[in-house]
């Protein structure tokens, strides 16, 4: 399947895409919900950075459509106003605010006219290539799966760094020096570590536990993350992760304030609902492909879980 991008709009069969075209103007929930590879002016590429008047010029303006990434998004907004949507949560977007939005993380972008801005993007391989250790992005308090993402705001101190920051990073990705990318790696980092000083956000399930329980931690979050779709119990995470199930739940819930079990049905849940808005499949069809055998199994999962029946959820959901 071809991919497409942020700045590449295009469908699976290679048609070029306006943002107002009509043949895209049908209910989010009869679409299907893209994952996007990140391509720069038509070739693949594992960073941009990129002004949102830049892309207000090639685009006419930033409206998307609801997709999701294969790599990360920082949105940083100097002037821009609107609406982010990020797996069903709608936060405004004001001037002075940076988003982070994680890969597989559904979201729309909805800015008002004349948006200024910083948009970095940036792929898990961008990382590695660059020796920025996976454990760095997870030990943030920026990016979260599946949890609520709200914008961090930018106090006036924090205003100076990140923009010499960004600004380095965007003279060397369009700049031709044979080290451009560990240099933007560099800086990037720094960007990173600006922003986490200033979260408040509590560590995505770490805390100050020993190093055994923050390891296992990860571990699990990466294995639900790999295999919510056909592992349902806590038992079979636990298995995997050679621990017996009591203590991975006790670590668990020690360090992210919710049991092993509720974590998994959560992924779950935010699974189907993203199924059930951006593609035409049916709650059984979408039930069989979360590794559930038995329609009604399913449906009553959902029900019990969330108060609402799948099509229930679709009738009354904004989008």
């Amino acid at each position: 399947m071809e991919i497409i991008s942020n700045f590449d709009h295009r469908l699976p069969e290679g048609r070029s895409v306006n943002l107002k075209d009509p043949a895209m103007d049908k209910p989010y929930m009869q679409q299907k919900i893209y994952n996007l590879d990140l391509i720069f002016e038509g070739t693949p590429t594992s960073f941009v950075i990129k002004a949102m008047e830049e892309m207000v010029d090639e685009q006419g303006g930033i409206v998307e459509e609801p997709h999701r990434h294969n790599y990360y998004s920082v949105i940083w907004s100097f002037t821009a106003t609107g609406s982010h949507i990020i797996d069903f949560k709608e936060y405004p977007i004001l001037p002075q605010h940076v988003f982070f939005v994680s890969p597989s993380q559904v979201h729309q972008l909805l800015a008002d006219p004349d948006p200024t801005g910083i948009i970095i993007l940036f792929t898990p391989e961008f990382l590695r290539k660059n020796s920025i250790r996976e454990d760095f992005i997870s030990n943030l308090k920026l990016f979260r799966d599946s949890d609520e993402t709200p914008p961090l705001p930018v106090s006036e101190a924090m205003d100076g760094r990140l923009r010499e920051y960004a600004g380095n990073m965007k003279a060397a990705f369009e700049g031709n020096d044979e080290m451009k990318f560990e240099t933007i790696g560099a800086w990037l980092k720094l960007f990173l570590i600006e922003c986490n000083g200033s979260c408040t956000l509590p560590p995505p399930g770490i805390s100050q536990e020993a190093e055994v329980g923050r390891t296992l931690v990860q571990r699990f979050k990466q294995s639900v993350e790999s295999h919510f779709h056909e592992w349902h119990q806590v038992k079979n995470y636990a298995m995997a992760l050679n621990v017996s199930p009591n203590y991975l739940n006790e670590v668990i819930k020690s360090t992210i304030n919710t049991p092993a079990k509720d974590y998994i049905q959560h992924r779950l849940i935010l699974e189907a609902k993203r199924m059930s808005l951006f593609t035409v499949k049916s709650g059984k069809e979408i039930g069989f492909d979360l590794g559930f055998d038995d329609p009604s199994h399913f449906s009553k999962f959902f029900k019990s879980t969330t108060g609402q029946s799948l099509v229930q959820f679709r009738e009354t959901h904004p989008f």
